[in-house]
């Protein structure tokens, strides 16, 4: 049975000019659209190697052995998918939406764009897997590939709810233990709780390519209330009551200087990090994130 589909046509239509990649992620066994340091039975010939019992007779090159009397066989680079994650925060503040598009939350976003991530695994033959960290602690599918284990992933998308605050580090434990070295991992979060920025300098530092989309509203970019308004905080459930024309030109001041301190910060850890705001089209992050790759490798 088929998973839930979260990307509209518009968007699925667009998606067919990206490749999901990693500056400095490798491949792990089996063939995919990613080259690896591996030697095997590829695409790109790589080298020549003196022939060794149990060698497959079709690596030989007859040719070779024609000319030099010795048996060589062709190597070439190892296709090899990569293993990408996507990490989903989804505490109570994910849960947000906006007056700019009604009915469509962080985590709805997150959700789209997870599948975004899992369709162009699945076209290129990549495995993936997935993480949803919230007030009830960590939700992991273990990756895998294949139509099945996308199916598994959107179910588990579809159940998620926001709610909570970020768990403490005990509780993510398995995340840990499940990605390695090399590996992609997309994490889809406001960036409001310092310990999720925290996991994402740490999964850097352990050598993880970690690539961060920061979900924001419209209404966050533009504040744009008139009057006297009640503001809260979905966590902690504080209230700020305030004229909304009187503290625009604060406000957002302070919110563009934290996103520049936050990017600044993220960057200097080796985490790229782009923003999507709820109002903007759905693939607009991934396309700054994969496009720019694959037009390199054209």
């Amino acid at each position: 049975m088929s998973g839930p589909d979260f990307i509209p046509a518009a968007v699925r239509a667009r998606l067919k000019d990206l490749r999901l990649a990693g500056r400095r992620a490798v491949g792990g066994h089996g063939f995919g659209q990613h080259p690896s340091r591996s030697r095997g039975a590829g695409l790109e010939f790589a080298q020549y190697r003196a022939y060794e019992p149990g060698d497959e007779l079709r690596q030989i090159d007859w040719k070779l052995y024609a000319r030099s009397d010795k048996f060589f066989v062709r190597e070439a680079e190892r296709d090899s998918p990569l293993t990408a994650w996507v990490v989903i925060d989804a505490s109570a503040s994910m849960g947000q939406g906006d007056a700019a598009r009604p009915g469509w939350s962080r985590l709805d976003a997150a959700r789209a764009l997870a599948a975004c991530v899992f369709e162009l695994a699945l076209r290129q033959g990549d495995y993936f897997g997935l993480a949803i960290i919230g007030g009830d602690g960590l939700r992991l599918v273990p990756a895998g590939a294949g139509p099945r284990q996308r199916d598994r992933c959107l179910l588990e998308l579809q159940a998620a709810k926001a709610g909570g605050p970020w768990p403490d580090a005990a509780r993510l434990r398995p995340l840990w233990e499940r990605t390695l070295a090399g590996q992609l991992v997309i994490v889809l979060s406001d960036d409001f709780d310092e310990d999720e920025v925290a996991l994402c300098e740490r999964l850097a530092a352990a050598r993880r390519e970690v690539l961060n989309v920061q979900l924001l509203t419209a209404e966050e970019r533009d504040f744009p209330f008139r009057g006297g308004h009640r503001f809260r905080d979905p966590e902690s459930d504080e209230e700020l009551l305030s004229d909304g024309a009187a503290a625009r030109d604060d406000f957002l001041r302070r919110f563009a200087a934290a996103r520049d301190a936050l990017g600044a910060r993220l960057a200097a850890a080796g985490v790229r990090r782009v923003e999507y705001f709820l109002d903007q089209p759905l693939d607009q992050p991934l396309r700054r994130l994969f496009a720019p790759l694959a037009s390199e490798r054209t």
